[in-house]
């Protein structure tokens, strides 16, 4: 439940009321770290908090001149990050109270920004698929999502205006969904993943889960080495092609939130029509399950080693299957994923955004499930931008997101159709 305080504000509204001496950068931390103590305990998205440094790094941005674009912002940071001065725990017992050495360049360049680092927030195990205890603040007996748990939990519960969350195959969008945030997946590539722990590095993306897209446009502007600048508005409405693919296996919520737009949409002007992406979603599927398999067994070589018996079953599962598949299975599953992004270049033109289901339907009610990727972990195989927007509820009244996607490194123009469509939209 919202309290009104500076806590719920976006990272542009702190950064504009710190330059105008509205609330300092330590007011606004010290708002995040007692709604953190409030409703930590049933929440429990924070893997690792120091609210003194905290609460150094505020008063710090306090003393300076405006350091950069998220000055006095609190972000929250995902557990399989390195930060220098807080551990990196990976959701896993072997890594508990590991100290890395320096931050990730991700955390680096958000410090650089003037960003405060607030704390880790909890993940899934190494960003897999086992949940870890994590709730959803819109329904705590129900999973946020995974495996960005915590990130999301956190933005949606006023804990922190922004974290870093990462995609494999969903792990950024569905939590996103589940919780009722923005989620922003920027074009395989652009963001360096230099200090991630890797899941499957073909995939792997570092992103962000925020409340707004304007936020989400800064946070990926200066992941990606650019200078953030305003969102660009449109001088023409988008032209929006709707894709279908799967939506027969979908809830009937999922269905109506895309069916919904795509009708209001079209009313508000964008040139709506059907989309047919000319891939094989079935086959992309399996390929890639198979590299993903192969690439976290790959990765996770050293645990496998050392400390297979401190895995759970079902990454253990996993690093078998992928240490079972052969080179010619690997190889042909990154080759047709090659191929079906070469076919998505050639659909898209002139589409400027795709609109497509996001999850299934609402948050499971479970917290040993994280929910199904199947309608994110398309997209982030072919390497495109994606983003999710909290535009809908579910019979159950917890949120069902809408999934927009973009040529790849074009994530300017999806985060600027992105507003478009929310504007006309709205937050649900």
């Amino acid at each position: 439940m919202a309290t009104g305080g500076v806590n719920e504000l976006s990272a542009n509204e702190i950064v504009r009321g710190i330059e105008a001496e509205n609330f300092t950068a330590e007011e606004v931390t010290r708002a995040c770290l007692a709604r953190i103590d409030a409703r930590e305990s049933e929440i429990l998205a924070w893997a690792a908090i120091d609210p003194a440094s905290a609460l150094a790094q505020a008063r710090s941005r306090d003393r300076d001149a405006r350091k950069g674009p998220l000055h006095g912002v609190p972000v929250g940071v995902k557990d399989v990050i390195d930060t220098g001065d807080l551990p990196t725990q990976m959701g896993s017992p072997i890594y508990q109270g590991y100290r890395p050495k320096r931050d990730a360049a991700c955390v680096a360049l958000l410090r650089a920004a003037g960003a405060v680092v607030l704390g880790k927030t909890i993940t899934c195990e190494f960003a897999g698929a086992t949940p870890n205890v994590t709730r959803n603040p819109c329904n705590p007996a129900h999973t946020p999502g995974g495996s960005s748990s915590g990130s999301a939990a956190a933005v949606a519960d006023f804990m922190v205006p922004a974290a870093l969350g990462t995609q494999t195959r969903g792990s950024i969008l569905r939590p996103a969904s589940y919780c009722g945030v923005v989620g922003y997946k920027p074009s395989y590539g652009l963001v360096t993943r230099d200090g991630l722990k890797f899941a499957a590095e073909s995939f792997d993306t570092i992103g962000v889960l925020a409340r707004s897209i304007e936020d989400a446009a800064i946070f990926g502007a200066i992941l990606s080495g650019c200078e953030p600048l305003p969102i660009k508005e449109h001088s023409a409405p988008p032209a929006i092609g709707i894709c279908r693919v799967g939506l027969e296996h979908a809830d009937p919520c999922s269905v109506a939130a895309v069916e919904d737009s795509a009708i209001r949409l079209g009313a508000a002007g964008a040139s709506v029509r059907d989309f047919d992406p000319r891939i094989d979603f079935d086959a992309l599927t399996t390929a890639t399950k198979t590299v993903n398999d192969v690439e976290r067994a790959r990765a996770m070589a050293w645990e496998w080693q050392t400390h297979r018996d401190l895995l759970s079953e079902r990454l253990r599962a996993t690093v078998e299957q992928g240490l079972a598949a052969t080179p010619e299975q690997y190889t042909a599953a990154l080759t047709l994923a090659e191929d079906e992004r070469g076919r998505l270049k050639e659909a898209l033109v002139g589409i400027d955004i795709v609109l497509a289901p996001c999850v299934n339907g609402e948050a499971p009610a479970s917290l040993g499930f994280s929910g199904d990727p199947f309608f994110q972990g398309v997209w982030t195989a072919l390497h495109a931008p994606t983003i999710s927007l909290p535009t809908h509820r579910g019979p159950g009244g917890l949120p069902v997101g809408i999934q927009l996607v973009g040529r790849r490194y074009a994530d300017a123009a999806l985060l600027a159709a992105a507003r478009w469509v929310f504007a006309r939209l709205g937050r649900a």
